[in-house]
């Protein structure tokens, strides 16, 4: 894709007719594929003056049905229907203003069937990892001539030089671990001002483009293709809330409406729940949807139909590009739902066995389930066409399950009340769970640095209904350091850089208790990949009594009982409680042990574990 662009590109700039008045500086996407789901297409042009042109092509199966102008005269935004027997090839676009006369040459593609789209589900377990933070396996591309920040690892907001290149390298450690799919945080390039520290990627600057301090659009390619041949898949994170203060769009906007005005909506108030409430205030709403996240990050109005379709085409893009087999939407509460229902209608048209999470972080299940499709309960019949969302609630209550007392509402009764409420999801099984994640305070600091506890909400988490997701470092115990900011909560993994004293990705670097940690995830997460109970099938669950929790996973053909044990003693369970589920079965084998236990009598398991039982 980088050869046929800089051809393009290198083109433009020497065409005689754009010679320097003239020059077409930008044309995204930059390509396009023939037999598409939608054979509709957007093509924004940019460059001095080029809205004054005209565009035409005799290009057989490309019409172009509308040229439309903007208040910038540098923008020109060029539609066209593409029939179904459209051959692929060079598109030549003719541009005319008046006397003036040129010409673009367009890449049309031809589609490949099928394009990898795997999607993902309760089957897989996903790895949460942000690039700057992971590996830098190429310090050549840490500080690049002309970008706005370079590598500093003494600053925790700052940019570490972590990279795909270092991803790639060490493939392997997340394999090993069990784990089925990555997510990685955005890769767009976020060239943005070193005060603001935009090493996360939430600020793009750049949507068709990976940041070159991670590496190029082609390394994001092969990586992908790296992931697949390991039997993994990739989640792409994406935002289309806001972009970053120093994006190119920023000097010359296409129209004032593009964005939001911060003058008059300022920064947003954060309260997600008010675009569900029935009785909200047109003032809080506008807040929460038309305010700018924070200063540095311009909020985009989805409202304008170019920009929404310049959106949609985006994802498509990246899509149709890297084969990518999911995406996680951040801030999917904060622009306007109407056009996220639309982007996630067509996404997943266009793409049926794809799959989409959108983050969702409200404060009730409610107010969480409202967000996923076909949401029975919505009092404005609004369908978000999202199939999954990010499970809140299931995370607070896998922390108060340890912080708090065992009683009527509090301590493991939280993680049953929470479940006790799923008939309001359309399928919580779609629901993504976890115990912490890049925004969050490390799970092991939010239960006191308590390991045992960490295994029972571990294991939970590998037996839980749901698709669960796994941040960076879980795996070794990471928690907060330093000045306990953003910053602390994604730390660099020991031997990811060069310079490192220690490398955490073999066994000879990590500590004992790191090792035991890892090799305890490795256990759990490896068996979860066998049972079909866990992946798609039902829950049983009983009322927690004396800080012990019984809860069941099972098919027709396979069950598997969890027993959570918060108690300081080992406990004696006696089966009769259960016999509704217990009464088919004589024995379990304990996970990941395999030693047999007779569940037909009473039977013992031991103080502050979450154990697992295969039942025969």
């Amino acid at each position: 894709m980088k050869n046929i662009y800089l051809l393009l590109f290198g083109f433009l700039l020497t065409s005689p007719s754009f010679a320097q008045k003239n020059t077409i500086e930008r044309i995204e996407p930059m390509n396009w594929w023939t037999d598409m789901h939608d054979q509709t297409l957007q093509i924004m042009v940019y460059g001095k003056d080029i809205g004054a042109y005209s565009a035409s092509t005799n290009y057989p199966g490309f019409k172009i049905t509308k040229t439309i102008r903007v208040e910038s005269p540098n923008y020109l935004f060029i539609y066209a229907e593409l029939s179904e027997d459209i051959a692929p090839g060079s598109v030549s676009i003719s541009l005319k203003n008046g006397k003036k006369k040129s010409s673009f040459d367009y890449v049309l593609k031809a589609r490949k069937k099928p394009i990898g789209q795997q999607g993902f589900d309760a089957s897989d377990v996903i790895y949460l990892m942000m690039p700057d933070r992971f590996a830098n396996g190429d310090t050549s591309n840490d500080n690049i001539k002309g970008m706005l920040e370079g590598t500093d690892r003494s600053k925790p907001n700052g940019r570490h030089g972590g990279d795909l290149k270092g991803v790639s390298d060490n493939i392997n450690y997340i394999k090993d671990l069990g784990m089925t799919a990555i997510w990685f945080t955005p890769i767009f390039e976020n060239d943005m001002k070193p005060e603001y520290g935009a090493y996360h990627g939430y600020a793009a600057t750049d949507m068709y483009k990976v940041d070159r301090r991670f590496g190029t659009n082609e390394e994001f390619q092969e990586l992908i293709k790296k992931v697949h041949a390991n039997d993994m898949k990739v989640i792409m994170d994406m935002i289309h809330n806001h972009i970053g203060d120093q994006h190119w769009w920023m000097k010359d906007l296409p129209s004032k409406d593009w964005l939001n005005d911060k003058d008059i909506y300022g920064t947003t108030n954060y309260r997600g729940s008010i675009a569900s409430d029935p009785y909200k205030s047109d003032a809080d709403y506008d807040k929460l949807t038309k305010a700018w996240f924070v200063s540095e990050m311009p909020d985009l109005n989805q409202k304008n139909e170019l920009l929404a379709d310049y959106l949609i085409q985006n994802t498509i893009w990246w899509i149709e590009e890297f084969e990518i087999d999911g995406i996680r939407m951040d801030t999917y509460v904060y622009p306007d739902k109407d056009y996220m229902a639309r982007w996630a209608k067509e996404v997943m048209e266009a793409y049926p066995t794809f799959n989409i999470v959108g983050e969702a972080w409200v404060n009730t299940v409610a107010h969480e389930a409202y967000w996923q499709e076909n949401f029975k309960g919505a009092h404005d019949n609004y369908n978000s066409h999202l199939p999954s969302v990010t499970d809140f609630q299931t995370e607070y209550a896998l922390v108060n399950a340890f912080n708090e007392p065992f009683g009527w509402k509090s301590g493991l009764m939280q993680i049953y009340y929470t479940l006790s409420q799923d008939h309001v999801y359309n399928d919580p099984m779609k629901a993504v769970i976890f115990l912490d994640n890049h925004d969050l305070t490390r799970y092991f600091n939010q239960i006191g640095q308590n390991k045992d506890h960490f295994k029972m909400g571990y294991t939970m988490l590998m037996t839980l209904r749901g698709i669960p997701q796994v941040y960076y470092g879980t795996e070794l115990l990471f928690g907060e350091t330093g000045d306990k900011g953003d910053g602390s909560k994604r730390p660099d993994m020991p031997g990811g850089w060069k310079e490192d004293s220690r490398s955490i990705f073999t066994a000879e670097g990590r500590t004992p208790s790191e090792n035991e940690t890892y090799d305890f995830v490795k256990a759990i997460t490896t068996w979860r990949k066998t049972r079909a109970s866990i992946h798609e099938g039902k829950t049983k669950h009983f009322v927690p009594e004396d800080n012990v929790y019984v809860y069941f996973r099972y098919t027709d053909s396979e069950t598997t009982m969890v027993i959570v044990n918060l108690q300081d003693k080992d406990v004696e369970i006696n089966p009769t409680r259960y016999k509704e589920v217990l009464g088919k079965f004589k024995t379990g084998k304990l996970v990941p042990t395999n030693s047999s236990l007779d569940v037909s009598s009473a039977f013992t398991v031991k103080a502050k574990t979450t154990s697992i039982f295969e039942l025969n």
